[in-house]
C-alpha cells in the first residue's frame, strides 16, 4: 500500500504543529518548510479541521494549532480519515471481474495484512512520533544550520 499525497501532507501538517505546541502557525510557514504547495496544503488543513485535528484561527495574527493533544491523535485514525481507498488489489472492488473469485485465497490474505497494518498504526499516536526532538528539527534551528 502506498499513502496518497493528501495523507502524506496531512501527517506533515500534524507533525509540524505537534513540534510547535505554543503559538499559531501559518499554512505558508508549513508549506515553505516542507517545500510543498501552499494551495494544496489549504485543502489538507481544511479537511484536518473538519476532522477535528486542527484548529484554525482567522484574522490578523491567526494561524493553526492542534485541536487535540498529540496523544489523542491516532495514526490509524488519521489515515482512515485521509485515505479514500484501501483496496490492495483490483479484486477488492465490486466491479472487477475475477474468474477465480470464491476460490482464490489471495483476497483473504491481503485483507488480513491490511488489518495487521492498522493494528500497528492504531497502536501509535502523534505523540509517539514527537518523542525524539532530534527527529524533526525546529524550523528556526534548521535555517541557521
Amino acid at each position: 500500500m502506498r499513502l496518497s499525497t493528501f495523507s502524506d501532507y496531512s501527517l506533515r501538517v500534524l507533525l509540524y504543529l505537534g513540534e510547535r505546541p505554543s503559538g499559531l502557525i501559518s499554512i505558508g510557514e508549513i508549506a515553505a518548510w516542507h517545500e510543498i504547495s501552499e494551495s494544496h496544503l489549504m485543502k489538507v488543513v481544511l479537511h484536518l479541521g473538519r476532522c477535528g485535528y486542527v484548529q484554525t484561527v482567522r484574522g490578523k495574527g491567526g494561524g493553526l494549532r492542534l485541536a487535540r493533544p498529540p496523544a489523542d491523535i491516532g495514526l490509524g485514525e488519521v489515515l482512515r480519515q485521509t485515505e479514500t481507498d484501501f483496496a490492495m488489489a483490483d479484486c477488492f472492488g465490486t466491479t472487477y471481474p475475477c474468474r477465480i473469485d470464491g476460490i482464490c485465497r489471495v483476497k483473504g490474505v491481503l485483507r488480513e495484512a491490511l488489518q495487521a497494518m492498522f493494528l500497528v498504526l492504531d497502536s501509535y499516536t502523534l505523540a509517539n512520533l514527537l518523542a525524539d526532538p532530534d527527529v524533526l528539527p525546529l524550523a528556526e534551528e534548521s535555517r541557521h544550520a
